[in-house]
């Protein structure tokens, strides 16, 4: 049973969110990317509430800008440290002593995931990341890798100041190729159903501005024409390194975010393992919830 329910932050924000488990039961919290919602993680809420799969309470919100979350307009209101801010209020009123037992994320959910983890380790029991490169390497690959220049340059189209109403035209016909254009997996592209296409109307229609903020107020995409690569800029290590159990969950049919964003992570994240999936794409949550929620789970069980 899935609940939905708003929930008020200290710093004015409120988040839309969707959970399913015991309050008081161990946390496990669900960030999600673009451009989706919360609601691609409804069968893992199901799954892990379950007493048969830890019992966990398990909560999804929807970032900021997105479905019925707070979107402010202005791009500042859209940096890490505020998405991260966020997280850390709404587990602060789940979780007694402000700590999750696990934190499951994708794509730029996973970019907030990779900062929460580096800047409260404490907080963070064990880290899951699926497609979604860690900041270090994603630095490198900008700078150094074409192929991966060439596989992000959505970023900057998305960062124009027309793409909300670019994406939003003709039944959201831009929006669509984000999951088609990719590789179909073993089912072909059989997920996305009518009700699946439904859900992600209400969400895009709930407004795409903030969303697209997330692509504007990040420096970390590919230079455009007549610029150079001084614009990506280089962290210092200690606003990289992770020191929590991570478990890396990496579809290689992913056409945005290549398997070299993989090379050198144990250099940044000691305490790594990494699950690479064939004939799987970015979207593997949507085509393989169940092989997820069970590589999960034993890594989890997993003593570390």
């Amino acid at each position: 049973m899935i609940e939905t329910f708003q929930r008020s932050l200290p710093n004015g924000t409120t988040l839309s969110c969707r959970a399913a488990g015991k309050p008081g039961q161990p946390l496990m919290v669900f960030l999600h990317g673009f451009p989706e919602a919360a609601f691609i993680w409804d069968e893992l809420l199901a799954y892990f509430s379950d007493p048969a799969h830890g019992g966990y309470r398990c909560v999804a919100p929807n970032l900021r800008g997105f479905e019925k979350s707070s979107a402010p307009t202005e791009v500042a209101a859209y940096k890490a440290q505020l998405l991260i801010q966020d997280i850390q209020q709404l587990v602060a009123t789940e979780s007694a002593d402000g700590r999750m037992a696990a934190l499951v994320a994708h794509d730029w959910g996973g970019a907030f995931g990779w900062g929460y983890a580096n800047a409260f380790p404490e907080q963070v029991g064990k880290l899951v990341i699926i497609n979604s490169p860690h900041p270090g390497t994603f630095t490198r690959e900008l700078r150094e890798n074409p192929a991966q220049q060439q596989a992000s340059a959505y970023m900057n189209f998305l960062a124009r100041p027309d793409s909300e109403a670019l994406l939003a035209a003709d039944d959201f016909k831009r929006m669509w190729p984000f999951f088609t254009l990719m590789k179909a997996g073993p089912d072909g592209f059989g997920w996305l159903t009518e009700e699946v296409k439904q859900k992600y109307r209400e969400v895009w229609g709930a407004g795409l501005t903030g969303a697209c903020n997330l692509y504007r107020v990040t420096p970390m995409k590919p230079p455009l024409p007549g610029q150079t690569i001084d614009g990506i800029p280089v962290l210092p290590r200690e606003r990289l390194t992770v020191n929590v159990p991570t478990f890396v969950f990496w579809a290689l049919d992913d056409a945005a975010l290549l398997p070299g964003l993989l090379e050198g992570l144990e250099d940044y994240v000691p305490k790594l393992e990494v699950k690479k999936v064939p004939n799987a794409t970015h979207w593997i949550v949507h085509e393989q919830p169940q092989l997820v929620a069970r590589e999960i789970e034993a890594f989890l069980q997993r003593a570390q």
